[in-house]
């Protein structure tokens, strides 16, 4: 299935071939062994080597002590470009949503502060979360409010609902434009600790700044799990931006 006469490394077309194979669906009931993709494909083991170590970069592949390649199946997708409930994903997946409340209360928080243009030592209403789906964790989540509009959601439940649910239920709106900036992460030791991942997993880490109408009325940053959640974004040329890029040193 590999076209040695191809100017395309063998490498290259084997991880090409592994990713429509995994794409389909196929190795569910385990991933093959160096050596069985060797007899499979008629190649060589650096070829399979190399072709793994790239599927391993992307993380759709990981290898494990013990138990060899394993493939990474994100158990919920999120599509980009619109307001969504990370509770509410998760639940359309057939999936129970709880919540591990750390803290709920009051706090000044300078970067919150800038973000909802006020004072830096103001007070604002502050939730931190373990988001768990089924029974385990999938997420860090951090939020910060102004008072006034969120201060009565400092007697609320957070155990199995949603900030913008609450937020309704008491009269107040939930966002209806923003921004997000999602970013790959190896997170602190005490986020890793809280979800479960192992010094050398990687997460996303999503910001998120939430406004109703022309008022910002959120700041908030989540740690997701990167082998538990992904995210998809769907675009066509006629919906091309035309951001300018920015690079980072």
């Amino acid at each position: 299935m590999l076209d040695r006469t191809s100017p395309l490394p063998l490498w290259a077309q084997l991880e090409a071939e592994l990713r429509r194979r995994l794409d389909a669906g196929e190795f569910d009931d385990g991933f093959p062994t160096d050596a069985q993709l060797v007899n499979r494909y008629e190649v060589s083991r650096h070829t399979v080597r190399e072709a793994i170590r790239h599927l391993n970069k992307t993380g759709v592949l990981r290898r494990e002590r013990g138990r060899g390649t394993v493939v990474n199946r994100a158990e919920f997708e999120q599509p980009l470009g619109g307001l969504y409930s990370l509770f509410a994903s998760i639940e359309a997946a057939g999936v129970e949503q709880t919540s591990v409340v750390l803290e709920l209360g009051t706090q000044a928080d300078a970067t919150a502060a800038s973000h909802l243009g006020v004072a830096e030592d103001e007070e604002l209403f502050y939730l931190e979360r373990i988001r768990c789906a089924g029974d385990a964790p999938l997420a860090v989540d951090r939020a910060w409010m102004p008072l006034d509009l969120a201060g009565p959601l400092l007697d609320a439940d957070f155990t199995h609902t949603a900030l913008y649910d609450e937020l309704e239920r008491i009269g107040g709106a939930r966002p209806n434009k923003g921004w997000e900036r999602l970013t790959p992460v190896l997170p602190s030791f005490g986020d890793r600790d809280r979800l479960q991942l192992s010094r050398n997993d990687a997460a996303f880490f999503l910001e998120r700044l939430g406004q109703h109408d022309d008022r910002v009325i959120e700041w908030r940053t989540t740690t997701i799990r990167g082998d538990r959640y992904r995210f998809v974004a769907d675009w066509s040329t006629s919906a091309m931006t035309g951001l300018p890029f920015t690079a980072r040193p």
